[in-house]
C-alpha cells in the first residue's frame, strides 16, 4: 500500500493526514495528474490516490476537482470542496481515525488551494506562515522529493512556528520572498491583455521564472481570468497551459476544469491546467482564448 499524490501543498497535507490515519511509515509515490491522464503512472493494487484523477487500480481515491468527477461510485470519497485534504479529513474523522488536531492545517489548505485570499495576503505572503510555506513547494523534475517527504513528516508532528524555524524551510522561505520580488517584473514584461484575459507567455525564456501565482490578479486588475503558457521541459516538445479565474474580479463564467479536460487536462471550476503537444499548441491556446473571451455559461 502506498500514498499516491501530487507535489503541491494540498497533496502534501493529504499525505500527512493519510499517514496519521493509517500508518506513519506508508511510502509516498509522487506524480503529476498528467501521468494518470496519459496512462504512464505506475498505479498498483492497494494504492491510495489523493488529489489526482481516479485510476482503476486504486484501493481508495480522494479528490475534489470537478473535472475528475467519477461516472460511477468508487471506494473513498469525492466531493467538490476547497481542497482534497479537506475531503480526506472528513472521511477519516467519520471513522474516528483522525481527531481535531489538524483543523488549522486543513483550514489553511482549504484557503490556499481554493485561492480564498485577500489582497493583503497576495501582496505580502511572507506575513502569512502557511501561505509562505506553500510557496516553497515546487516541482523541478521531482528533485525536491526529500523536501516534500520532510514537510510531510514535520507537518504531522510540529506546529507552524517550529516548522518555519527549521534551517532548510527558513532558507527556502527567504528564497521565495526574493523570487516573488523578481516575479513581478516577469509578469509585467511577458503578460499582455487579450480582451479581459491576461496572457503570460514564458515560452521565449530558457529558464521559466517562478513566484506568487496569485500576483497576476493584483497586477492586472481588469482581467477576469489569466492564461499562463510555458514549455514543460527543455526539449520544448510539450507546452503547459494554466488557466485561472481572477480571485478579485469574479466575472468569469467559463468552467476551467471542464474546458481543459477537452485538452487532456482538468481542474476546478475556477482553475486548471493541461499539457499539449508543442506542434499545435498555439492553435489550442487560441481556441482556449476564444472560449474565455466568449465568457458564456457552459451547459
Amino acid at each position: 500500500m502506498r500514498i499516491v499524490t501530487r507535489p503541491d501543498f494540498d497533496g502534501i497535507v493529504c499525505a500527512v493526514l493519510l499517514r496519521q490515519a493509517l500508518e506513519p511509515s506508508l511510502p509516498i509515490y509522487w506524480i503529476e495528474p498528467n501521468a494518470i491522464q496519459s496512462g504512464t503512472a505506475d498505479i498498483r493494487d492497494g494504492d491510495i490516490l489523493a488529489n489526482l484523477p481516479w485510476h482503476p487500480n486504486a484501493y481508495l481515491w480522494f479528490d475534489h476537482h470537478i473535472s475528475n468527477k467519477p461516472a460511477q461510485e468508487v471506494p473513498g470519497l469525492f466531493e467538490i470542496a476547497p481542497s482534497a485534504a479537506g475531503v480526506v479529513y472528513k472521511y477519516y474523522q467519520k471513522q474516528n481515525l483522525l481527531d481535531n488536531r489538524f483543523d488549522e492545517l486543513v483550514d489553511q489548505t482549504d484557503m490556499i488551494d481554493s485561492a480564498d485570499l485577500t489582497r493583503e495576503q497576495v501582496k505580502a505572503p511572507e506575513d502569512y506562515p502557511y501561505l509562505l510555506l506553500s510557496m516553497t513547494i515546487k516541482n523541478n523534475d521531482f528533485q525536491d522529493i526529500p523536501y516534500w517527504e520532510r514537510l510531510v513528516d514535520m507537518l504531522g508532528k510540529a506546529d507552524i512556528k517550529t516548522i518555519l524555524e527549521d534551517p532548510e524551510v527558513d532558507r527556502r522561505c527567504r528564497e521565495v520572498i526574493e523570487e516573488n520580488k523578481a516575479f513581478k517584473y516577469y509578469l509585467e514584461t511577458y503578460t499582455t491583455m487579450v480582451d479581459r484575459i491576461s496572457v503570460t507567455d514564458f515560452r521565449s525564456l530558457e529558464n521559466v521564472p517562478s513566484g506568487n501565482r496569485f500576483l497576476i490578479y493584483s497586477l492586472f486588475a481588469d482581467a477576469i481570468a489569466s492564461v499562463k503558457i510555458r514549455y514543460a521541459r527543455p526539449d520544448k516538445k510539450q507546452v503547459l497551459i494554466s488557466v485561472g479565474h481572477s480571485i478579485f474580479n469574479p466575472e468569469c463564467r467559463i468552467n476551467a476544469g471542464t474546458m481543459l479536460a477537452c485538452y487532456g487536462g482538468g481542474g476546478h471550476f475556477g482553475a486548471g491546467g493541461c499539457t499539449v503537444d508543442a506542434r499545435d499548441a498555439q492553435d489550442k491556446i487560441d481556441e482556449i482564448l476564444d472560449i474565455l473571451k466568449s465568457n458564456q455559461d457552459q451547459g
